[in-house]
């Protein structure tokens, strides 16, 4: 079938709509019209020098929208399903079989490669060449996505499609963090450095979780104004040379706990200071430098890489949907929509900070 996508040609181009014709699903896929998908900073990754993925390419991982066709192999998902999209695993694997698909041993090359394990692609433009089309198995800024009955989350049809498509990685990512990663206790501290979508979602994890104080740390004033609307209990501007002593003081000698959403050597470090003896700092998303520590640095304390929360999705994007129905996660305040037609537009909102999580509508 022919379908509208937003491709991307260059790594330092613009993306641009095309017809692009789009193959029947195999066996195990299914054909998913998008209602909407939320830009994440994961989708700059193929304009970087180096890639897995390079263009072209249509990017988008984190759609919302309704099954058109199922293949052969494919049960428990209908035609006319309400779904939203997620990260891809294999299902078989040693983490996939205990629950934890996000260490899936084949995730990388599902969902950072744009194509099949195999290396097809079920897309081709108007001359005919391929177009990588999975990236984490769907490539969702588009009209219409492939995607697996692994990354395929069916949700209530009453549910608002348009708003949904977030929860498949960035705020499934900060949520998670919290709630499953970390599994951060009542009572107790925690340190949030980056207070964009995954942040904000890990703060609003941090309230539900019942933590003591909620420290957001960030550059930009309307976020930290933000975070405090949706439960930190303290903000620090994350340009000042003693945010580690503020952490300190507001914590009682450290917080037990600290993300950093940020990959920004320098910001890890900090957020390992900021620690107490025995506190525990995730470090999300992809790291733009090598981390250099001191002898000292991880005397006492732990640090691990957190990958979509550690979360399974079948089970987490349905938990966070009963918090949101709850009045607990609003997530939907940190949306703005865009036409997908405005995608660049959406991208540089995105990348200035000016706006938290861009959702396109195709």
């Amino acid at each position: 079938m022919q379908i509208t996508a937003a491709v991307l040609r260059a790594a330092d181009g613009p993306y641009a709509l095309e017809q692009v014709d789009l193959a029947e699903p195999l066996a195990d896929e299914v054909l998913v019209r998008i209602v909407a998908a939320g830009m994440c900073h994961t989708d700059v990754l193929p304009r970087g020098e180096v890639t897995f993925s390079p263009p072209p390419i249509i990017t988008g991982h984190e759609g919302a929208g309704v099954v058109e066709a199922v293949g052969a192999d494919v049960t428990g998902i209908a035609v006319g399903d309400h779904v939203v999209l997620s990260f891809d695993s294999c299902g078989t694997c040693e983490a996939c079989a205990a629950g934890n698909p996000a260490h899936c041993e084949t995730f990388l090359m599902r969902n950072l490669l744009g194509r099949r394990l195999d290396f097809t692609t079920g897309v081709t433009d108007a001359a005919g060449a391929e177009v990588a089309s999975r990236w984490f198995g769907q490539s969702s800024f588009a009209t219409h996505a492939m995607a697996t009955a692994r990354n395929v989350v069916v949700v209530d049809k009453e549910l608002p499609l348009e708003k949904l498509g977030p929860l498949g990685c960035g705020i499934q990512t900060g949520a998670g963090s919290v709630l499953v990663a970390l599994d951060v206790q009542p009572g107790k501290t925690i340190v949030v450095f980056g207070a964009g979508a995954v942040g904000l979602a890990a703060i609003m994890a941090a309230k539900v979780a019942d933590a003591a104080t909620i420290i957001a740390v960030d550059l930009h004033q309307h976020r930290l104004d933000l975070a405090l609307e949706l439960g930190a209990t303290h903000a620090i501007d994350g340009s000042g040379d003693d945010v580690v002593a503020q952490i300190h003081a507001l914590t009682g000698g450290g917080a037990h706990y600290a993300i950093d959403t940020t990959g920004v050597p320098a910001v890890m470090t900090n957020a390992l200071a900021g620690l107490r003896l025995g506190g525990v700092a995730g470090f999300v998303g992809i790291q733009v430098g090598d981390l250099v520590l001191d002898g000292a640095a991880l005397i006492g304390k732990t640090a691990i890489g957190i990958l979509e929360g550690n979360t399974d999705p079948h089970t987490f994007i349905p938990r966070m949907l009963e918090l949101w129905q709850a009045g607990q996660f609003p997530f939907d305040r940190l949306i703005e929509e865009f036409p997908l037609a405005e995608i660049n537009e959406a991208e540089q909102a995105s990348l200035s900070g000016r706006v938290i999580k861009p959702v396109l509508r195709p």
